[in-house]
């Protein structure tokens, strides 16, 4: 009689998603002394080498105007429109949000979310716009590498819309 023995391996499986990385996007909001402050649209996407967007982070815009009439400023922000924008019907989910009032937040993104946990190894750039009615414009570039062998920040400043832009990288 023939013993047939099976050896179960105790690996754990890990899939794709739990080996991503996790970013989080720190911005921070100047306060400006001005007549008519409004808050700011924002976009925030991630680009890679050759330029090209490799997925949206966020948009945040008002989303509380009678008739979705906030979308009507979403081109203001210009590459941001230029590049993907247009190309989007808003509100997008886990994407847009409301604007933001001035100080420091925190947008976080997990590494399953889209395209980031599909991203290959190698450098980007994590764009952050800025556009305020009655107000000015204002890119910042960070660049990134992907991904993280440990944790890591990638930081850049802005001038007059955005003060510090800070992305935080964990695997």
């Amino acid at each position: 009689m023939k013993l047939r023995y099976s050896i179960a391996l105790s690996i754990p499986l890990v899939s794709a998603q739990a080996m991503a990385a996790d970013l989080a996007l720190k911005l921070d909001i100047p306060q400006l002394n001005v007549a008519e402050y409004h808050k700011p649209y924002i976009a925030a996407w991630v680009e890679n080498a050759d330029q090209k967007v490799v997925t949206n982070l966020a948009v945040l815009y008002d989303m509380k105007k009678k008739d979705n009439a906030g979308t009507k400023w979403l081109k203001d922000m210009r590459q941001w429109w230029r590049k993907t924008g247009r190309d989007l019907e808003m509100p997008v989910d886990g994407v847009s949000g409301a604007t933001r009032a001035p100080g420091e937040h925190t947008l976080t993104f997990p590494g399953a979310k889209d395209a980031l946990g599909k991203l290959p190894a190698g450098q980007y750039t994590v764009v952050v716009e800025a556009s305020r009615e009655a107000g000015g414009r204002e890119l910042v570039k960070v660049p990134v590498a992907w991904p993280p062998k440990g944790a890591k920040e990638f930081a850049a400043k802005g001038k007059e819309e955005l003060g510090n832009v800070v992305v935080q990288v964990k695997p």
